[in-house]
């Protein structure tokens, strides 16, 4: 019914990359604390970077629970569903990192993504992570669901904003500065977006 893969590769990295929507799930270390569960879309902002590490965008919003989770822990679990063609669930369990615009990789880390237009959607980190276990699942009963269209709206949203607005913006959210159970969540005031990467895109 399910496997353990030792690497990201061939047919598993094949169905990955197919998948217009996954799933992020951490939670702090507090044995009270809120677990946070998040879809991510967007086609292009998911990367595999080699056989065992991950990236993926983390745009504006108004929390920033999985920041903070890995901030204080580490742990994230990833997961894609197969919504057509033959069922399937995989699961990648590892320990993930937020990079922020100010970390040196971070230029590096971007140019990773170049079919997506990062200055449309706030861009505020770029999350790492490197798999510890990688595992599939039968995946009987997820319903068969069609792709349409990526939405619009999150562009819509925050293509308008700066550096300065979108910082504000931030500052004025209680939980993106701070996580619902109170652990730092995105790092402010905003660092600038680091030369160049705007106007290379």
């Amino acid at each position: 019914m399910g496997k353990v893969y030792e690497r990201i590769d061939g047919r598993l990295r094949t169905f990955i990359e197919a998948q217009h929507i996954f799933f992020t799930a951490t939670a702090p270390l507090s044995g009270d604390g809120t677990v946070n569960l998040s879809p991510k879309g967007l086609t292009g902002s998911f990367v595999i970077l080699d056989e065992l590490t991950v990236a993926y965008l983390d745009f504006a919003g108004s929390n920033a629970e999985t920041v903070a989770h890995l901030r204080e822990n580490g742990r994230i679990t990833l997961m894609w569903c197969a919504f057509d063609g033959p069922p399937n669930i995989v699961r990648v369990h590892g320990r993930g990192e937020p990079v922020f615009r100010d970390d040196p990789r971070w230029t590096d880390l971007v140019a990773h993504f170049p079919t997506i237009d990062t200055t449309q959607h706030g861009l505020r980190a770029i999350i790492v992570v490197h798999a510890e276990l990688i595992r599939d699942t039968c995946g009987y009963a997820v319903p068969f669901m069609t792709y349409d269209a990526d939405r619009d709206l999150h562009a819509k949203r925050f293509a308008r904003e700066d550096d300065a607005s979108l910082g504000a913006y931030f500052e004025s959210k209680e939980h993106v500065g701070v996580s619902l159970d109170g652990l730092p969540g995105l790092p402010l005031p905003l660092p600038p977006t680091p030369f160049g990467i705007a106007d290379s895109i």
